[in-house]
């Protein structure tokens, strides 16, 4: 009898990174509940630490699975005050979201210091929250229904800073001795 080449491992053991990964992921008011916890577990599985959230926002544990415990939930009465503060603390505000002279994402070159926004399921991102983002990444679509559902693209996008970022954060400069 042959022996597979493959041998499935449940539950691999995470890789760990140096340095962590920088990337903030923040949501306008979602209508499901569903939708946040998919977003936190998928945050949980890639090490994104940080998830800012607005409204009512709550989880389903058994949706968001351990990425209720590895990721920071922050809730907020609402996203611009935050994003705003963000901003003057360096980061660069990245919406994911279809708009004029937004960037493909297949080609979009993340900062590691990025906060990727996310909006509302149906309404997307507002008018006041366009206004306050640096750049704007689009993922490209080539056929219906035009656009993913919320937690989908935050994954396909929070894969992409990933990608980028294989080693976690960027490391820190060798220190030459004196």
């Amino acid at each position: 009898m042959a022996t597979s080449r493959f041998v499935h491992l449940r539950h691999k053991a995470p890789d760990t990174f140096a340095v962590p990964r920088e990337l903030v992921v923040a949501c306008a008011p979602m209508r499901s509940h569903v939708n946040l916890s998919h977003i936190v577990r998928t945050c949980g599985c890639f090490g994104i630490r940080r998830v800012i959230a607005c409204g009512a926002a709550r989880l389903d544990d058994k949706i968001a699975r351990d990425g209720a415990d590895s990721v920071d939930l922050e809730v907020h009465r609402s996203l611009g005050p935050v994003l705003d503060r963000l901003k003057r603390d360096g980061w660069q505000l990245v919406g994911l979201e279809q708009t004029t002279g937004s960037e493909s994402l297949f080609s979009f070159p993340f900062v590691s210091r990025t906060v990727l926004v996310i909006g509302n399921e149906r309404l997307g991102l507002e008018e006041e929250i366009l206004d306050r983002l640096d750049r704007v990444a689009e993922i490209p679509m080539a056929g219906l229904p035009h656009s993913l559902n919320a937690a989908t693209s935050t994954a396909v996008a929070v894969y992409e800073y990933c990608r980028q970022f294989p080693a976690g954060g960027p490391l820190q400069p060798a220190v030459e001795p004196a």
